[in-house]
């Protein structure tokens, strides 16, 4: 018995070592495949990361294991700025905003289907994609209850959406204002159309033409 707790805590050691090098594996992997696609060379990915390439075989056997594995880790990183987003408790419309927000903020780190991923397979994989898709479904359901959002949005608009602004434009040194700029004019269209024509944007542009 005595030697339980140090025992119990070299485990808990090497899985946290464990868990943190296979997600500097990961890490690297998303740079290397938004650099250079999806075909980029294994072993590029592991000198990225800094591993040798028989450990990044070991935990990824293949390619398509490799993509598998970015892609669930992109569906929990937005699943997670959906909740973030919820916990806030704002209006749908403010709510969705800030979704967006944490889209935007990780579009450095999203291997999806429409970012040119794999579609994915794995019933993990394919689990978390059903969780965001519920998280996008309250967010609109609460929009829709206090007026914000217009009641024909679905979540495949905001799925869409959201690819479009992670999409990093050519030669962009680092995120800016465009973005988010491009989302709150997308953003004032999801809006129900009396609210949108009595928005304070929209006032300011009629003034302005």
């Amino acid at each position: 018995m005595e030697h339980d707790t140090p025992e119990g805590g070299d485990r808990r050691r090497v899985r946290s070592d464990a868990l943190a090098n296979q997600e500097r594996v990961l890490a690297a992997a998303v740079t290397a495949v938004l650099r250079e696609g999806r075909h980029v060379p294994m072993g590029t990915i592991a000198a990225d990361a800094g591993v040798g390439i028989g450990t990044l075989y070991r935990h990824y056997p293949n390619r398509e294991a490799l993509l598998e594995a970015l892609t669930l880790r992109a569906f929990r990183l937005v699943l997670r700025c959906a909740e973030n987003a919820e916990d806030l408790g704002e209006p749908g419309l403010a709510t969705l905003s800030s979704f967006l927000d944490g889209v935007i903020s990780h579009a450095d780190q999203l291997v999806l289907p429409l970012h040119g991923g794999p579609v994915p397979a794995a019933a993990e994989t394919l689990a978390a994609r059903s969780r965001v898709h519920q998280a996008l479904q309250r967010i609109l359901d609460r929009g829709r209850r206090d007026g914000t959002i217009r009641a024909d949005v679905t979540t495949r608009d905001i799925i869409l959406l959201g690819a479009l602004l992670a999409q990093r434009l050519p030669n962009d040194g680092g995120p800016d204002q465009a973005h988010r700029r491009l989302k709150a004019f997308f953003l004032d269209g999801l809006a129900p159309r009396a609210r949108a024509k009595s928005s304070p944007e929209a006032k300011s542009r009629s003034r302005s033409e």
